[in-house]
């Protein structure tokens, strides 16, 4: 993972509404459930960011200030963040990833699931704003830990299935066994 890294690379971690975008000498790393990431990079700049937003949209508008909980608001933000090295949202390659529904055992297939619904807006808003989305790893269960080198454009993903407790024929011994 860390082909051609710069020196002085710095490595930023985004927690849940967070969003970061940055230069050639930027790493960022998150770890999703069903939260979702977008990616954003821009091939010819090597700039780009990454958002974690937990929710879809807010229910209710308190105050003016954007919010990088909602993906809507992450968005502008992010777009924001191009604006201002002089570049615009369609130049960029999307990405995204997570989604996930994290108690499969609970829920099945629910399209009401959060996950579900993050990963939804995730493909509305790429659409709305005539994105080039060029990979996805979105919905299934589990975690996933996402890194995106900007010096690249290289996002590694490990998925981590959610292990579920299954019993095994072997005697009176139970052991938990990845799905």
């Amino acid at each position: 993972m860390n082909q051609d890294k710069p020196h002085n690379a710095i490595e930023i971690f985004l927690q849940p509404g967070d969003l970061y975008f940055g230069d050639r000498e930027t790493r960022i790393r998150t770890v999703l459930g069903s939260c979702v990431s977008l990616v954003f990079w821009h091939p010819l700049r090597h700039v780009g960011g990454m958002c974690h937003y937990m929710l879809p949209r807010r229910t209710q508008r308190r105050g003016w200030e954007l919010d990088g909980r909602y993906a809507d608001e992450a968005v502008a933000l992010m777009f924001g963040e191009m604006s201002k090295v002089g570049t615009q949202p369609v130049d960029y390659q999307v990405k995204m990833f997570g989604g996930a529904n994290m108690f499969p055992d609970q829920f099945d297939h629910n399209r009401n699931l959060v996950g579900a619904r993050n990963v939804d807006m995730a493909r509305e808003i790429v659409r709305a704003h005539g994105l080039a989305c060029v990979c996805e790893h979105l919905a299934g269960a589990g975690h996933r830990n996402v890194v995106f080198d900007v010096w690249s454009g290289r996002v590694w993903v490990k998925h981590e299935p959610v292990m579920r407790p299954v019993e095994m024929a072997a005697g009176n011994e139970r052991i938990a066994c990845a799905a």
